[in-house]
């Protein structure tokens, strides 16, 4: 398991990195359900800091895997077995939200997330063997991570409210310190067109759930309403600011934004954002379907802000950390105000329509300004 050549020709995803996502497909799944049904009830402050507690561990996870990939994939059979257990840890992760959400009891969650954790420990042993003048930062991967997993052991200890919720925070920036404690001598080989390929992917999937959970919310309303057209003209908006989303996020060079260690981080990290948004934002849409078929007392202003808090989070998290170094004035203006604007939604009667005029308007913008050189900016 030697470390990989990041200057690599044609790197792309595997089909054993793809198939490593699927899992992934579950447990975003079934988190957004959740987010949606509190939100929808009402229990906004559980609701959003039960998800984001959740999230995490499925963020994090996902992140470790993919940089280790890029570095030290060898596809053999060891390392597919590995991948599998970590897979199965993911589903056993997803099978716990519900009671995590619920209840506040997060030992199944946290099981699923030390299967995965404990299997990537071994990854990083197995690559410290063959890492050459790499080996003092894969140990320390290993050392790091299992420490934290005695953290999370304790966590269980900790009985649900605003101490687990302190506990929380402390244990996950312990865990995301890892990969600055490993890696701040000597950094592991990340090939920057593989690693932004499989961000992309992974925003495909938050975004593809947003469509998928629209669409199932829209099925299950067909029977509640009187009449199709506020039901039509929701679904018309979600694509159009899905689409919109995808465009936005997929315009700038991603490759670029990783061209060193601390950017790395920055763009890694950031994406937690980006991702919990995206999920986010198919919550709200069933909140808003849920409204208009009188299935939740929210208000309308409630309801707006389910949507468009997490677009407002998508844009300014997306153009931190790619688009902002790559364009020109007029798109650093117009993508950060937009972001600011689609906070204003409620003030149109139909829910959804000027987020999607903004997202249009900032695609347009997009389009009729490409990506600037990075020595022009």
């Amino acid at each position: 398991m030697a470390p990989r050549d990041p200057a690599q020709p044609h790197r792309a995803a595997s089909p054993l990195e793809l198939f490593f996502d699927l899992v992934f497909v579950v447990a975003v799944s079934i988190a957004s359900a959740q987010l949606h049904h509190a939100l929808s009830n009402g229990d906004f402050l559980h609701g959003v800091t039960s998800y984001t507690m959740l999230f995490f561990a499925i963020w994090w996870a996902w992140m470790n895997f993919t940089w280790f990939a890029t570095s030290f994939d060898t596809d053999d059979w060891l390392y597919r077995v590995t991948t599998f257990v970590q897979m199965g840890g993911v589903l056993v992760l997803a099978a716990g939200i519900p009671r995590a959400f619920d209840e506040g009891d997060f030992t199944i969650t946290v099981l699923g997330y030390i299967v995965m954790r404990v299997a990537m420990v071994g990854q990083w042993l197995r690559a410290s063997r063959a890492a050459g003048p790499l080996r003092e930062a894969t140990r320390r991967y290993a050392l790091g991570i299992a420490a934290v997993q005695v953290l999370w052991i304790l966590f269980l200890l900790i009985p649900s409210g605003t101490l687990q919720i302190a506990a929380f925070v402390i244990f996950a920036l312990i865990e995301i310190s890892v990969p600055v404690f490993a890696e701040h001598r000597r950094q592991t080989p990340w090939h920057p067109h593989h690693i932004t390929e499989r961000y992309g992917l992974f925003t495909l999937i938050v975004l593809g759930e947003s469509l998928l959970a629209s669409a199932n919310a829209i099925i299950d309303a067909l029977d509640e309403v009187d009449a199709l057209g506020p039901l039509i003209a929701i679904s018309v908006l979600t694509l159009v600011v899905t689409a919109s989303l995808w465009w936005i996020y997929f315009w700038p060079p991603h490759h670029r934004a990783i061209s060193s260690f601390r950017r790395s981080l920055r763009y890694g990290y950031t994406h937690y954002f980006v991702f919990a948004a995206a999920a986010a934002f198919s919550a709200g849409i069933e909140v808003e379907i849920d409204v208009l078929t009188h299935e939740s007392r929210i208000s309308n202003l409630a309801a707006s802000f389910t949507v468009t808090v997490p677009i407002a989070v998508f844009l300014i998290g997306i153009w931190w950390i790619a688009i902002r170094e790559n364009a020109d004035r007029v798109v650093n203006t117009v993508v950060p105000v937009g972001s600011l604007l689609v906070l204003f939604d409620p003030v149109l009667p139909i829910p959804v329509t000027l987020s999607a005029l903004i997202l249009v308007i900032v695609v347009v913008t997009l389009v009729l300004r490409p990506p600037v050189p990075r020595d022009e900016n």
